[in-house]
């Protein structure tokens, strides 16, 4: 982008003319199958098709003439809709992410599509999108926008030099079956199928090879039946989460630039690259799922303005590390804040009355379930193996209430809170003192009785919180003087 260039309205690419109404075509594809099936009761199915798909592409090619936008000194202008005219600004000075991604398609033609965030996490239609520019455009207007790097006259601003912090190994990839990734597009894939299914009115009995499954499966035991569904559904639940871990993480690099930013790209057929500056940074969660740790493995999460909540690390652009060996994820987290100490250092528990809160949470939910199999049971409205079975629970709820008792701990570190919570998630959250805006001191009936209570520091980053849970009052008001001196004394009761 050059400085002549500044200040005038412009169009996005022409070839997003092949991208917009392909997309629109995939999106409208479940309205397109109704008007087929609903047009074939009358005889009129290939007209009502022609026509929805004929006003879907239309409605694509539209979008480009409708759209246009324009880069200034202050602001980021996007013009866009035919009816309804909308005109959207960002002010460059309120600029927190660029986010710059290419799917297959847009690959194909040398596009991308870029992303504009201004740290308002709470709303979805934050910042403005331009979809498709020019790639090499797309890439100059992240460094400029984000490195606030003026182009010149005859050229483009020179690139930033970058250090690297970390990058996608082949190993890494046994990880990829230890996530639950393969569990979601098993089920998305399921529900696209049996909606399909649904829309054209197809028996799935009639299907030869699911008839002659049926067949097989009636003539052998339960027990066999169950066994080999379940692993046929582990083999496939495996297989997708590896095939997903590498598609996203296909080429994972995080890099740190000379303009302070942190930059992450990855992705094998949708690349993705994501701007962080870490003025906005504030803090890090070092992440271990369950399974994920049962094969020491863990994961990085950036607690930063700028970034979408609620979509999750990996969608929202917060992913610091993909699933990796847990040296590596507290070596890259104490990389990104240039201090190893508050992944390191031994935190304070919470106690014994904190670890008698999770057995009684979570061994008396438990027995509830117990107990209620055990009436229905006597009613006559279940079997007797209901409350047997559920009697399982009792020995689990024990292992887990156990698992997240030693999990608790806290701390202040170097400038930073640190909290760790969490079994099936386990999450130690290191919070930049400086990033914190108040506390919420939360306690409820059974919290009061055991003398706990819960230290909620609020941010305006990541998940906008981090708590100290079960912690006992007089240690809450202790940290939370340690960290932001005399922000809690005037609410104090003498």
């Amino acid at each position: 982008m050059t400085e002549r260039n500044h200040g005038g309205w412009r169009r996005l690419s022409a070839r997003m003319l092949l991208v917009h109404p392909v997309q629109e075509l995939l999106r409208a594809w479940p309205v397109l199958v109704g008007l087929v099936v609903a047009g074939s009761a009358g005889g009129q199915g290939s007209w009502w098709s022609l026509g929805a798909t004929a006003a879907v592409i239309i409605g694509g090619l539209l979008r480009w003439f409708t759209t246009s936008y324009r880069v200034t000194a202050e602001q980021v202008q996007v013009r866009k809709g035919l009816l309804r005219r909308q005109v959207l600004t960002v002010p460059r000075d309120r600029i927190r992410t660029v986010d710059v991604t290419a799917h297959a398609l847009h690959r194909a033609l040398g596009l991308a599509k870029v992303e504009v965030g201004t740290g308002r996490t709470d709303r979805k239609n934050d910042g403005v999108r331009l979809d498709a520019l020019h790639a090499g455009e797309a890439d100059r207007l992240r460094a400029e926008l984000l490195h606030r790097a003026a182009a010149s006259a005859t050229g483009p601003a020179e690139r930033p030099r970058e250090t690297l912090l970390a990058r996608m190994r082949p190993g890494w990839v046994r990880y990829g079956p230890f996530t639950l990734t393969g569990f979601v597009t098993v089920g998305v894939i399921a529900g696209v199928v049996w909606r399909s299914l649904n829309e054209a009115h197809v028996d799935p009995r009639r299907i030869q090879v699911l008839s002659a499954l049926l067949d097989r499966f009636g003539r052998t035991s339960p027990a066999v039946d169950v066994l080999v569904v379940t692993v046929a559904l582990l083999v496939v639940v495996v297989a997708a989460s590896t095939f997903g871990y590498v598609l996203a993480f296909h080429g994972f690099r995080l890099t740190r630039g000379d303009a302070g930013t942190l930059h992450v790209t990855r992705g094998l057929i949708t690349t993705r690259a994501i701007t962080i500056e870490e003025r906005r940074l504030r803090g890090v969660e070092f992440s271990e799922p369950l399974l994920l740790r049962s094969v020491g493995g863990a994961r990085c999460i950036a607690i930063t303005t700028g970034l979408r909540v609620g979509r999750g690390a990996e969608r929202g652009g917060s992913l610091l590390l993909p699933p990796a060996p847990r040296a590596e994820a507290l070596r890259v987290a104490g990389a990104v804040l240039r201090d190893d100490a508050p992944f390191t250092r031994t935190l304070t528990g919470h106690g014994p009355r904190a670890a008698r809160r999770r057995f009684s949470r979570a061994v008396g939910v438990a027995l509830l379930v117990v107990g209620v199999a055990v009436v229905s049971w006597a009613l006559g409205v279940v079997p007797a193996w209901t409350w047997q079975a559920a009697l399982v629970l009792v020995p689990l709820a024990a292992l887990v209430a156990a698992d997240r008792a030693r999990a608790l701990g806290h701390a202040v570190v170097n400038g930073a809170l640190v909290g760790r919570r969490g079994s099936l998630v386990r999450r130690r959250s290191v919070l930049s003192c400086e990033g914190i805006i108040g506390w919420n001191l939360r306690r409820s009936f059974f919290q009061r009785r055991s003398g706990l209570a819960t230290l909620v520091a609020t941010t305006a980053a990541g998940r906008q919180r981090v708590e100290v849970q079960d912690v006992p009052l007089e240690e809450a008001l202790r940290v939370a003087e340690e960290a932001l001196p005399g922000l809690l004394t005037p609410f104090l009761e003498r």
